[in-house]
């Protein structure tokens, strides 16, 4: 088991986040992982209608961005999203980001 690379507290970018804040899947994905638990990624991703390959990159955007923590457990990736880093680093965006993502049409 061991995480994949991501961005400690203090090095989380505010333009990072903001650019993975921009796009509807992600916003979609973040909805998915407020519930504060932990998600293997093709259950987060489930119903949502973009290439495997895509999908990826999305997870990456996050994860790099430092909204997410990716787990890596044999060929299988859990996911969660990194609340409390992001609220000592930027309070209020991700509440903000959530707030609109639940806003969102049901299919992206």
């Amino acid at each position: 088991m061991r995480y994949l690379p991501q961005p400690a507290t203090g090095d989380i970018e505010f333009v990072a986040v903001m650019h993975a804040l921009s796009d509807q899947v992600r916003l979609r994905l973040l909805d998915r992982l407020s519930d504060d638990q932990e998600h293997a990624c093709a259950a987060a991703a489930e119903g949502i209608e973009v290439h495997k390959s895509t999908m990826s990159h999305h997870f990456r955007v996050l994860r790099e961005s430092g909204l997410i923590s990716t787990r890596q457990d044999g060929r299988n990736r859990f996911v969660s999203l990194r609340r409390d880093d992001l609220n000592t680093r930027f309070p209020g965006v991700l509440d903000a980001a959530l707030s609109a993502a639940s806003a969102l049409p049901q299919e992206v």
